[in-house]
């Protein structure tokens, strides 16, 4: 048999061989290194025999899919010491995943001090050196020897599974468990690893299901790369804005209101405040949009119309009973009916279109309890929406100014090179979830491939992740914790027109169908709070700061001057205080800093005899002294072109 190998060179063999064994004939220490093989395209055991031509790649720790077969393994290594030390806990799942593993288990909270004797035990484990073997059952021996072991959800797995299913597990030595693998030979393979919290979640996700407790943790093949990721942890922990946006005192949430409905005290409301003027003001005066205002709420009938109904309806928060209530209501998950009505409110020639209607709107979203997490998926949120009804010969054009708007967006915010993108588009197993038939899909879709491939950025393909009414460009980032969001779409919809009669008069004095663009510049004004919080662990440019500068003057004795400086500085729209606590400077100093203030001006005997500040900021510390007017002229240009000037230097230091 041929083997081609990644760089493409062929081994021959007379005899069927194992993937380990083909490894241990290129080179011994790529024997020693190997975590799985991928064969043909999929990753296998290293046990694996090899008894045809193929092609093979030998994977290690360094190649992704390596990382994670030491992963899952680690992930079996740990039920089993959940095992050993709670023998009546019931074993759930436990995949590899991008940063590292986790495992459900019925039982009771496991606190830090369980982690820790977990952990403990799977370092014996690990030391006593089983070896991991595979081997299979016909289905109904499998749910029975489940069932012997008393494991329900492993049973219930089993049991989806085709009646002529042969089901591999895998034991290394007590222990053994349901598994497809692929897994290490040993489990003396794994060499670096570590537990890293436990949470609550529902068997299948499913929130009608049993509660289970989940373990994380992480592997990697070195303790030097293990101690690295763990400092990147202690890194996300503290930017992570569920925690720091507390703290800052930028928003919060109470029990008797409801999850998912934050609220937002003085300095967060600020922040979204500068940020939704700057994103009107961009949308209006110079990309050409008109401002809508639309109610927050309508009759079930608008949203039959839209398809919403029929197709979002498990979403959205519904007012009254359509079988015993006259009229029902709901709560609106989106603007795009409302304002399809404005759109319809005077009639439109071509020569109208592009007709570009955006609103700061508010929406109402029925999520999972289990789903919501701080600022990044809530109940109720605000977004700057908008609707681009255009004639089908502007589409390319009017998608292309979508994209890059929402990119300026991101540029301004420094956040552009923090994104990924994905082309969502439908599922063709599920037809009934959608508008539009084959080839209306294809064709929107391959409009949208088109446009990214023009602006020659990376990207993703989707499939299940469109609209009902249409593919769109998800715009996505990534948490501190590595959950991914979308944070910025622009939907193309070439179908829901239809729905709602909506024209527009072209050159001939006929009726025709306009497209329309569903997009948003930044998206949802909290999840961007939430990932500016994270992006910049609180220390947000000048221009985003609900505080700007705060003055601190030595003593009592220059709190007039203070005050001059304060009035100077707020006549120039700069957001300042004054600290006239009878406190030290240094102190005053030191709370600036931990408040992450851009600027401190420090004012005294000399400063007030001068007209001059003495300069402290976050990115260079002492700036030395300055003629007010100039610190006053630097500060606002600074903030008219929300510059984002670099940290350099140190919080110690300063």
């Amino acid at each position: 048999m041929k083997i081609t190998l990644k760089d493409g060179s062929v081994k021959e063999y007379d005899s069927a061989k194992s993937v380990y064994e083909i490894a241990a004939d290129l080179s011994e220490g790529l024997a020693r290194a190997a975590c799985a093989g991928e064969l043909d395209g999929e990753v296998v055991d290293l046990r694996t025999v090899v008894d045809k031509d193929c092609s093979l790649n030998i994977l290690t720790a360094s190649d992704p899919e390596g990382l994670r077969v030491i992963r899952h393994t680690c992930s079996h290594v740990m039920a089993e010491a959940v095992k050993r030390l709670f023998p009546q806990s019931k074993l759930a799942i436990g995949p590899a995943i991008d940063t590292g593993y986790y495992y459900d288990f019925e039982h009771e909270p496991f606190s830090r001090d369980d982690l820790d004797k977990i952990e403990a035990e799977m370092k014996k484990i690990i030391k006593e050196g089983h070896e991991l073997k595979r081997f299979t059952l016909p289905r109904n021996e499998a749910i029975q020897f489940m069932k012997d072991r008393e494991e329900p959800y492993k049973v219930e797995l089993i049991e989806e599974l085709p009646e002529d299913a042969e089901i591999s597990f895998y034991d290394q030595g007590e222990f053994v468990d349901l598994c497809a693998g692929p897994h290490l030979m040993n489990t003396k393979g794994i060499k670096a690893f570590k537990l890293t919290s436990s949470s609550m979640a529902y068997w299948r996700g499913d929130a009608e299901k049993a509660r289970l407790q989940r373990i994380y943790g992480t592997a990697f093949n070195k303790k030097e790369e293990l101690a690295a990721y763990l400092e990147q942890l202690e890194d996300a922990k503290r930017r992570d804005h569920n925690k720091l946006g507390r703290e800052m005192e930028l928003f919060t949430t109470v029990d008797v209101i409801g999850q998912g409905l934050p609220l937002f005290p003085p300095k967060g409301t600020k922040m979204i405040m500068k940020l939704q003027r700057w994103i009107e003001d961009l949308e209006d005066k110079e990309w050409g949009y008109v401002r809508t205002r639309t109610p927050l709420m309508a009759k079930s009938d608008l949203y039959k119309i839209s398809g919403h109904w029929d197709h979002y309806k498990d979403g959205m928060f519904v007012l009254g009973d359509e079988e015993t209530d006259k009229e029902v209501f709901a709560l609106r998950p989106m603007t795009c009916p409302f304002q399809y009505y404005v759109y319809k409110n005077t009639q439109k020639s071509y020569r109208d279109l592009p007709y570009r209607m955006s609103e700061t709107s508010t929406l109402f979203r029925s999520e999972d309890s289990g789903e919501m997490h701080g600022l990044t998926r809530v109940r109720q949120f605000t977004i700057t929406e908008a609707h681009n009804v255009i004639r089908p010969d502007q589409t390319e054009e009017e998608l292309s100014n979508c994209f890059n708007l929402a990119y300026y967006v991101l540029s301004v915010l420094g956040l552009e090179k923090d994104v990924t993108f994905r082309l969502s588009k439908w599922d063709p197993a599920n037809k009934k979830k959608y508008l539009g038939d084959e080839h209306y899909w294809e064709s929107t879709q391959e409009v949208l491939r088109k446009l990214l491939e023009e602006k020659q950025v990376p990207f993703v393909e989707a499939d299940g992740e469109a609209a009902f009414y249409g593919p769109k460009i998800d715009i996505q980032a990534k948490n501190v914790y590595g959950k991914e969001d979308t944070m910025i779409t622009i939907q193309l919809d070439c179908a829901i027109a239809e729905n709602f009669d909506m024209y527009y008069v072209d050159q001939n004095g006929e009726k025709k169908r306009p497209y329309i663009i569903h997009r948003t510049s930044m998206g949802c004004y909290e999840r961007t709070l939430a990932w500016l919080i994270e992006k910049y662990a609180g220390k947000f440019p000048t221009w985003l700061c609900p505080e700007q500068v705060r003055v601190l003057p030595i003593s009592e004795k220059y709190a007039d001057y203070a005050e001059q400086v304060r009035k100077a500085l707020a006549k120039a729209d700069v957001d300042v205080t004054v600290d006239n606590r009878s406190e030290k400077i240094g102190f005053k100093i030191r709370e600036a800093r931990m408040d992450r203030l851009p600027y401190m001006l420090v004012v005294g005997q000399q400063e007030e005899a001068d007209g001059t500040v003495s300069v402290r900021s976050r990115f260079a510390g002492d700036e030395g002294v300055k003629p007010l007017d100039e610190f006053i002229a630097q500060i606002t240009e600074e903030i008219r072109t929300k510059a984002i000037r670099k940290e350099e230097v140190e919080e110690e230091k300063k």
